[in-house]
């Protein structure tokens, strides 16, 4: 399958490292002309020079700004008014038992995995369907099919997700614009590459063997029994950017490896 996006800009939020700037650099192969983001300034910089090496004839942009908060997501919107792919990867997680969840940890989380695609899809959806094509993609998780009980509040937030995914998918009926969401499962990015170097110490064990523990302990139900790597996940998002994928409309596509055991 040939995937062509040329002549389209997409924004990829939270493409410094891992699944985002593995989508990222899926779209510029594509050909998409391609927006990243995250919060650090001196990340972004590093992040475009590393894409661009590897894009031939392809636009590369980067937009420091923190998502988690109205302004955050002011500041992209004034920097790209437009766009027509824009994927919601930006997003934080953490391991903690949920009697030690305090209220603005669970608004934090709220903030930057919900509010920062509602703020943006807001904007950027509108132009969508006033140009009659365009793509938006959530990143959620098999945890929100999955609820982790030692990450209710992640959990709670990718299941938000889904529901302003399908509910946005509603608002694009008739049209060439499509939302959709994707579910990745334990995926070795840089954030879980330190959760287990650390967990690993801890254990005496090497980082191998203790995320070959980690599916085994917390997600059993796993039928690649590993984790995936980023850009596998990629690799269904960008079809879910392109003109292929002009069916899929208001979709949970999963990229989990089996860990939701159910057909439907």
């Amino acid at each position: 399958m040939k995937i062509d996006l040329k002549g389209r800009t997409a924004i990829v939020t939270g493409a410094t490292r891992g699944i985002g700037h593995a989508i990222a650099r899926g779209l510029l192969d594509a050909g998409a002309s391609v927006v990243i983001n995250a919060r650090s300034r001196d990340e972004v910089h590093a992040a475009v020079d590393t894409l661009r090496r590897g894009a031939l004839n392809v636009e590369v942009r980067g937009v420091a700004a923190d998502l988690g908060t109205p302004d955050g997501c002011a500041a992209l919107v004034k920097a790209i008014p437009e766009a027509d792919i824009l994927v919601n990867n930006a997003g934080i997680f953490e391991q903690r038992d949920f009697f030690a969840i305090e209220d603005e940890d669970w608004q934090r989380m709220f903030d930057v995995n919900v509010m920062s695609g509602v703020r943006l899809a807001r904007h950027y959806l509108r132009g969508m369907l006033q140009r009659n094509w365009g793509r938006v993609v959530f990143i959620s998780s098999e945890s929100a099919l999955n609820i982790p009980a030692e990450m209710v509040h992640y959990g709670f937030s990718k299941a938000a997700q889904l529901a302003v995914s399908r509910g946005l998918a509603k608002l694009t009926r008739g049209t060439q614009v499509t939302v959709n969401a994707v579910l990745p499962g334990p995926t070795r990015t840089e954030g879980v590459e330190r959760m287990l170097e650390a967990m690993a110490r801890e254990r005496g064990t090497s980082v191998d063997e203790q995320a070959a523990a980690f599916v085994r302990e917390h997600r059993p139900s796993s039928i690649i029994q590993r984790f995936a790597s980023p850009q596998e996940i990629a690799h269904m998002v960008i079809y879910a950017c392109s003109p292929q994928a002009s069916a899929t409309n208001g979709a949970a596509l999963r990229v989990e490896g089996g860990i939701v055991d159910t057909i439907g």
